[in-house]
């Protein structure tokens, strides 16, 4: 019969596609003993540095955007540029590495996953949105965000495209966007 601590763990992680931080875990009276005791038993499994997985929880597509945003061990990481695209299926955007963006001003101490592109912004609460639960940069700021690094005009047409059909935005505010694509400028 599992232990308070392991219950505490998976009530954490069930939320967050299977993922706790080790913040999280002590913010929920679990100590940083118990949190190595269970990853020696194999109830946890560390994936990175303050991250953990509960293995009972199956593997989630989503899984590695939501272990991405966690990883930063301080603010959360909020999916974006070419990533944020993908898990939106806005685009055919195929991104090597898991962009996240990251409090301007902040900085990694440690080394960063050689998965992760790590972009630094000021984003305001009204950029950010959650898909399935994850935090993800709004499709206005997401497009913005691949136009600024310089992504494809066919892969933004594309994403602008996809999102007024799925509802995202309004055609005037497609124009904006087709605008910015097409003379190279934001709005």
């Amino acid at each position: 019969m599992p232990g308070r601590e392991y219950e505490k763990a998976t009530e954490l992680a069930a939320d967050q596609h299977g993922y706790l931080t080790t913040a999280q875990a002590l913010e929920a009276g679990i100590s940083r003993d118990t949190l190595r005791k269970m990853g020696k038993r194999g109830a946890l499994e560390r994936v990175s540095w303050a991250v953990y997985r509960v293995p009972t929880f199956p593997l989630s597509p989503l899984g590695e955007y939501m272990e991405a945003c966690l990883w930063p061990a301080g603010p959360v990481g909020v999916i974006s540029h070419e990533s944020a695209l993908a898990i939106r299926d806005l685009s055919d955007v195929n991104p090597a590495k898991v962009h996240i963006t990251l409090p301007r001003g902040f900085r990694v101490r440690r080394k960063v996953p050689k998965h992760l592109a790590i972009h630094n912004a000021g984003l305001s609460e009204d950029e950010i949105d959650l898909v399935e639960g994850i935090p993800t940069t709004t499709v206005r700021r997401t497009i913005e965000d691949c136009h600024r690094a310089n992504l494809g005009p066919t892969l933004l047409r594309q994403a602008i495209n996809e999102a007024v059909r799925e509802g995202h935005f309004e055609s005037a505010e497609a124009e904006d966007l087709r605008a910015m694509v097409e003379g190279g400028t934001l709005p």
